[in-house]
């Protein structure tokens, strides 16, 4: 077990593994786990459920009850993990101006063993339609962010023992 006391983001585009990578990241870590598509106010989930792409204002407040959380916990002593895309800088911006010590997890990955992964699992609410725009979104993290890389290619399992690494660097 390690000990991490930063809020930590699993970021990426739908069926990166973000929710399986978290959840196992918070095991390990024995911290609290949310997936942030619980997050998402009702009018999201409906667009999305349509296969409707969210625009930026339909994201803000949910984007706002991330960093929140993350705050909140984080002022507890006990900081979470949330999976959220989180695809654009601007998005990142707004959590890390609720929660300034956010770790951001940025899950990458091939767009064919992307859209492989989504088409074998069943989502509530993002369908294989929208891994295109998903990606078209994506503006990848920059050197200026606190951010950690793990490639999707790997077993969920490899991936959180290289995360727990470079976490106790």
């Amino acid at each position: 077990m390690t000990t991490n006391q930063t809020p930590i983001i699993v970021m990426g585009v739908s069926g990166s593994g973000k929710s399986t990578i978290g959840a196992l990241l918070a095991e390990k870590l024995e911290q609290e786990f949310i997936d942030g598509d619980a997050l998402h106010p009702e009018e999201n989930r409906i667009k999305m459920a349509a296969g409707i792409a969210l625009d930026d204002a339909d994201r803000r407040p949910w984007l706002n009850n991330i960093g929140e959380k993350l705050s909140d916990s984080n002022k507890a002593g006990a900081p979470v993990i949330i999976a959220c895309s989180a695809l654009k800088r601007s998005y990142r911006d707004l959590i890390r101006s609720h929660e300034p010590d956010t770790l951001f997890v940025h899950l990458t990955g091939g767009k064919q063993l992307i859209g492989e992964r989504m088409a074998a699992r069943k989502h509530e609410f993002m369908p294989t339609s929208l891994l295109t725009s998903q990606l078209a979104t994506l503006e990848e993290p920059s050197s200026d962010e606190h951010v950690l890389l793990a490639e999707v290619a790997h077993t969920p399992e490899q991936i959180v023992s290289d995360l727990l690494e470079a976490l106790n660097h």
